[in-house]
C-alpha cells in the first residue's frame, strides 16, 4: 500500500454535499471575482483570525506584496527575514523593491530567532517579516518587543500556521498588516490559488482593497498603479465553507503529530520539532531533522511512502538571489536544516496506522 504525502479527498469527501450546493448557487450568480462570497469569507476569515479586517487576493505571495506596499516599504529600504524559510517570503520584499536580510532561526524551533533580530538591523531597516514555520508559531511577544522599541512594523508570513497562536493570540493578528495563503495543501486550503491580508488598522486595509484592484477605488478610476489580485469568488466560496472545520482538522493533525511522537522518540539520528515558549503548532508539515537524510528518503519511497524537503536550498544559497553575494557558511543554521529536514505525511483523515506504518520503516532503517 503507498502512502501520499497529502490528501484532500478525507475533506472533500466530508464536504461533498455542501460544495455540490454551492457549485450551483455560484454558477447561477453570474458574479464570479470579488463580491458578496468574497466578502462573507473576509467577514468570517477576520472573525476566526481576531483581525478587525481581511481582504482577500489572488495568492500568498501577492498578500506579503500589498502588505509590505501598505507600508510605504521600496527601494532603498531593508527587511528583517528569516534564513529559514520558503523563498515566497523573500520575494514579497524583493517585489517592493527593497532588500531582504536574513536572520538565522532558533536551532530547536526552526522558527526566526528574536534575539539575533537586533543585530540585523540598521538605519535602513523598516519592517521584520516573521514566518510561522511548518505551523508552529514565532515567539511574537519578544519579536513585537523589538520591533516597538525600534520603531518598526511587522508583517506576519502567516501562510503556513492559521489557528496556531502565541500566549493565546492568534498568528495573524500581532502585525500591522500580514500575509495569508489558501494554497491547497494548506490547512485552510481553497481549489487552486488564493491568498488574504489581516490588519487592524482601517487605513492599511483600505489601501490593500484598493491596490490589489488596479490600484481603483472606484471602476475605472485608478489612484496608484496597483495589481490585479482578487480573490475569485470561488474560491473564497470553497474556503467559507471549509473555515468551520478548520479547529477540529488542527486537532486532527495534532492527533497525528503525537502519535509520530510517540513511535519515533528515542531514535538518536533524528531530531523531533521542538516547541517555542509560549507557542502552539497546527502541524502543517511535519518535518524531522535525520541523518543520512537523502538516503532515508530513497529507502521510504522504496516502501511505497511519500515524503518531501521543506527546503533544500535556503534563499540566501538561491541562484535567485545570487546579486546579494551571501557565500555558503554565512547561514550555517538554515544551512543545517536544509541538509537534514525531511518532511512526513501529515493531513486529516489520514490513517493512523499509516503513521505507524512510516515509523516502522523509519525504525527500521536506524537499527539499534
Amino acid at each position: 500500500m503507498s502512502i501520499p504525502f497529502f490528501s484532500s479527498a478525507p475533506m472533500h469527501t466530508a464536504l461533498k454535499t455542501e460544495i455540490d450546493a454551492f457549485w450551483q448557487r455560484f454558477y447561477d450568480s453570474n458574479w464570479y471575482v470579488l463580491g458578496p462570497e468574497v466578502e462573507a469569507f473576509e467577514q468570517a476569515y477576520a472573525n476566526f483570525n481576531q483581525s478587525r479586517y481581511c481582504i482577500g487576493v489572488a495568492n500568498g505571495l501577492d498578500a506579503l506584496h500589498i502588505s509590505l506596499k501598505a507600508l510605504g516599504i521600496g527601494p532603498g529600504d531593508e527587511v528583517i527575514v528569516p534564513s529559514n524559510t520558503y523563498i515566497a517570503s523573500w520575494l514579497g520584499v524583493s517585489q517592493v523593491g527593497a532588500k531582504p536580510v536574513p536572520v538565522e532561526p532558533n536551532p530547536y524551533t526552526w522558527n526566526i530567532d528574536p534575539d539575533r533580530i537586533e543585530a540585523a538591523i540598521t538605519p535602513r531597516t523598516r519592517a521584520i517579516m516573521p514566518v510561522h514555520l511548518y505551523g508552529q508559531a514565532c515567539e511574537m511577544g519578544p519579536i513585537m518587543d523589538v520591533a516597538n522599541h525600534h520603531q518598526l512594523r511587522v508583517v506576519e508570513d502567516n501562510a503556513q500556521a492559521h489557528g496556531a497562536a502565541w500566549q493565546g493570540k492568534l498568528t495573524g493578528s500581532f502585525g500591522h498588516i500580514n500575509g495569508v495563503s489558501f494554497y491547497p495543501t494548506k490547512n485552510l486550503g481553497a481549489l487552486g490559488d488564493a491568498g488574504a491580508v489581516t490588519t487592524d488598522d482601517p487605513a492599511l486595509a483600505n489601501f490593500a482593497r484598493m491596490y490589489r484592484n488596479y490600484g481603483s477605488k472606484e471602476r475605472y478610476f485608478n489612484e496608484t498603479p496597483g495589481l490585479n489580485s482578487r480573490l475569485d469568488a470561488i474560491q473564497a466560496g470553497i474556503l467559507r465553507i471549509k473555515l468551520p472545520f478548520l479547529t477540529q482538522w488542527n486537532l486532527m493533525r495534532a492527533e497525528l503529530a503525537q502519535e509520530y511522537f510517540a513511535h519515533l522518540e528515542g531514535i538518536e539520528p533524528i531530531i523531533l520539532p521542538t516547541l517555542g515558549k509560549g507557542c502552539t503548532h497546527v502541524w502543517h508539515l511535519f518535518v524531522i531533522l535525520a541523518e543520512r537524510r537523502d538516503a532515508l528518503k530513497a529507502y521510504l519511497a522504496n516502501q511505497g511512502i511519500a515524503t518531501l524537503i521543506h527546503y533544500p536550498l535556503p534563499p540566501h544559497l538561491q541562484k535567485a538571489y545570487s546579486g546579494l553575494g551571501f557565500q555558503p557558511g554565512q547561514f550555517p543554521i538554515a544551512e543545517a536544516l536544509a541538509q537534514k529536514c525531511l518532511s512526513l505525511p501529515l493531513y486529516p483523515g489520514m490513517p493512523m496506522e499509516q503513521v505507524e506504518k512510516i515509523s516502522a520503516a523509519i525504525q527500521a532503517f536506524y537499527p539499534s
